[in-house]
């Protein structure tokens, strides 16, 4: 056995574990200061300086917490559906690439968990278990709005990925490759993202939608069903899927900024300066870090701006909409590659989003004189 390259691994598994615990942790922060400062507000700066030590405030309070758990719930599957559902937001996160790689003691580490030639179809599969766990936890919970939160799971899941999987699609055949690192290392001319802005977009909106965050946060809707599919569950057990939402996020912002944001690589025109990756390994995780940020905070601004959509409207909106763009953006991509026309995917791709939204706004027109 290969020690050396056992220890690697280990070490390597346990800056992926801990970068998400402590990602999540901060992450709260994050979001509660920025939605402060967006709502002219000022968050909590209470718990250490600049409130720092918020999270860890908060881990300790939810440690400390009282566990009820009611007296009809189905207890094996009520206990179990936490930790269905926090355990793939981390596993997820293996083939995702931080850098490139580095020598030490002669010999040469690589900054990534696993390599796989089937990465991103090992993203769509670890993705899709995550659901069980709150269809899981709807169910055990022998509770209405639980039932009816995991219920909406698992049809907002269903409409979404489809589309999601068709982005995926995009950056596979832009990148010529299922393997996340020939993925990222075929963005260094110019980032798929500026080849392909509506996929970008549609990528971005449906992880929203993954992730069950605004607007798309129906399973949990607290107006309607009063938290949804963890209405049951309190103390640490809630803890595990607020961690899961969280580590959710971190994961499908590593995911979209490698598909379409160049992941660890540079700037396109930082390439043959003394800023490229190439040049210097350590920036990568950097860069990376930088998109991850950028992302988390456009979905932290979306939430304190946009209201909530209708729960018809937004499965319409997956299957009316997103579905049929993302069908003709697959359709594209494929055309401007086989022409060499790169230029094209572009100006077809921004032509098709401009016709999505035409047809949102009469739909919606025609909604409005409807009721009128």
């Amino acid at each position: 056995m290969d020690w050396a390259l056992f220890w690697e691994w280990l070490i390597k598994s346990l800056v992926v574990i801990f970068t998400l615990l402590g990602g999540f942790a901060y992450l709260t922060l994050y979001e509660r200061r920025l939605l402060a400062r967006i709502q002219v507000r000022i968050g909590p700066n209470r718990a250490g300086p600049q409130g720092l030590l918020q999270p860890i405030a908060d881990a300790v309070k939810l440690i400390f917490k009282e566990e009820l758990t009611p007296a009809r719930v189905y207890r094996a599957v009520f206990f179990l559906a936490p930790v269905v559902t926090m355990v793939p937001s981390i596993v997820i996160a293996a083939v995702i690439p931080w850098g490139t790689s580095f020598t030490l003691g002669g010999r040469t580490i690589t900054l990534y968990l696993a390599d796989i030639n089937v990465g991103v179809l090992y993203l769509m599969s670890v993705a899709s278990i995550a659901v069980y766990g709150i269809v899981m936890a709807g169910w055990s919970s022998n509770n209405k709005y639980a039932m009816l939160g995991g219920l909406r799971s698992s049809a907002q899941m269903i409409s979404y990925e489809l589309t999601l999987g068709l982005m995926f699609v995009v950056a596979i055949l832009m990148g010529n490759s299922m393997r996340m690192i020939d993925i990222v290392e075929a963005q260094g001319e110019m980032w798929f993202g500026v080849i392909q802005p509506i996929g970008f977009l549609l990528l971005f909106l449906t992880t929203l939608a993954e992730v069950n965050r605004h607007p798309f946060d129906m399973p949990e809707a607290e107006q309607e069903l009063t938290a949804g599919y963890h209405t049951e569950y309190s103390g640490m057990k809630f803890a595990l899927f607020f961690m899961a939402e969280y580590q959710k996020m971190i994961v499908v912002s590593m995911i979209g900024a490698s598909l379409f944001l160049g992941g660890y690589r540079e700037f396109w025109f930082l390439r043959d300066t003394f800023l490229s990756v190439d040049r210097a390994w350590f920036l990568g995780p950097v860069y990376l870090f930088a998109k991850v940020i950028v992302l988390l905070g456009v979905m932290i601004w979306v939430r304190a701006t946009w209201p909530r959509i209708r729960y018809d409207r937004l499965m319409a909106l997956g299957w009316k909409i997103f579905l049929p763009l993302s069908l003709y953006l697959v359709f594209v991509t494929a055309i401007g590659i086989i022409l060499e026309a790169y230029w094209l995917i572009t100006l077809l791709s921004v032509l098709g989003g401009l016709v999505a939204v035409a047809v949102i706004y009469v739909d919606l027109r025609r909604k409005y004189y409807a009721r009128a």
